[in-house]
């Protein structure tokens, strides 16, 4: 259903949570066959296969921050289970955790930054309102 932004434009409802999931499978958000990543962390310009924009996107530091979290509490978790059970010479979890935790960070960032530019997308958030400025930084020089 095309809603009334306050901009005065009609623009399609696009859904947050289906645009999420295919942006956790790093696709489109769009049509979610089209890779979104030209590289590991790079998302594309446009999709391949429908052509939406992707450039738009402003994902910047809440992907970290959100691996962070996640990573943190999947390994506290584990840490404290495993000591609550089993006492462990702290050199095993060092041995352990240090690249468990660098593996499922590396892991997480890209399907965590793809949400984040779904969700983006979803709420035409930056640049991907069709009606709305463009998202250039507009600098006023003149002091």
């Amino acid at each position: 259903m095309p809603v009334l932004d306050n901009t005065e434009h009609y623009r399609p409802h696009r859904a947050i949570w289906p645009a999420m999931k295919k942006g956790l499978a790093c696709k489109c958000p769009n049509c979610g066959e089209g890779k979104m990543f030209r590289a590991y962390l790079k998302v594309a310009d446009t999709c391949p296969s429908c052509g939406e924009e992707l450039h738009h996107h402003r994902a910047d530091d809440a992907p970290p921050y959100l691996v962070i979290v996640i990573v943190g509490h999947l390994l506290v978790g584990i840490f404290l289970h495993i000591e609550m059970i089993h006492s462990l010479h702290p050199m095993i979890y060092i041995w352990t955790m240090i690249p468990a935790t660098i593996v499922l960070s590396l892991l997480l960032l890209p399907v965590v930054k793809g949400a984040v530019v779904g969700l983006q997308w979803a709420k035409y958030m930056h640049g991907f309102d069709p009606n709305g400025p463009d998202d250039e930084f507009d600098y006023d020089t003149r002091g």
